[in-house]
């Protein structure tokens, strides 16, 4: 057997990947981000975008959401409980007043389709916008606003909201009921709340 009879090497499925957690977005880009999918009047985009930061979910639970999760007579509701898929826990969401404004516009829009999903998918009849679809918005996203995508994915979304909640309070057991763990030190690692916290406190010391 000659060398150019042997197999290339396979490609590392990270090669060039930025692997790890994903950075939460700061109050800025969420603004920035919002502004963008008002001025473009992508009703969907802009409901997608607000419910995900509002709710917290993993993508699986934020896409599996149907109409009525959220909306109760035709208006959004102020509050909502899912049960997740990947602990069979329910989990509560506060929808704030913008994020029911951007869902009630959704509604008007949303097209005639036979399926029960809030954001139903264009290409699957009955079923439900794509974790991979989605993935590919959010980098979109974050690439609209000028930053780097590799360091942002669906996990941003979830991580948003509570890692602002985390900053303004220090409590992390509220977090930790917002985000639906079991274990409270699955929130501190899920934030990284230790070496933050760390980070912080050598800021704050000079020599």
């Amino acid at each position: 057997m000659t060398a150019t009879d042997l197999p290339a090497p396979k490609r590392p499925w990270n090669k060039g990947v930025l692997v790890g957690q994903k950075r939460p977005l700061i109050a800025r880009e969420v603004w920035a981000i919002r502004v963008r999918l008002e001025m473009a009047g992508d009703a969907r985009e802009l409901a997608l975008f607000n419910l995900a930061i509002d709710s917290k979910l993993r993508a699986c639970d934020l896409l599996a959401l149907a109409v009525e999760d959220v909306f109760a007579g035709g208006r959004a509701k102020d509050r909502a409980t899912v049960v997740q898929r990947k602990t069979r826990r329910p989990v509560h969401f506060e929808i704030s007043p913008q994020t029911r404004t951007s869902l009630e516009g959704w509604l008007r829009r949303r097209p005639s389709v036979p399926s029960r999903y809030l954001f139903p998918s264009r290409v699957a009849p009955g079923g439900h916008l794509s974790t991979r679809q989605y993935a590919r918005i959010v980098h979109r996203w974050i690439r609209s606003i000028g930053l780097d995508s590799t360091a942002y994915g669906t996990h941003t979304m979830r991580r948003t909201k509570a890692s602002a909640i985390y900053r303004a309070t220090s409590n992390i057991r509220a977090v930790q009921l917002l985000l639906g763990h079991a274990k409270l030190e699955s929130t501190v690692r899920y934030l990284g709340v230790e070496i933050e916290d760390a980070l912080s406190i050598a800021e704050r010391i000079e020599l």
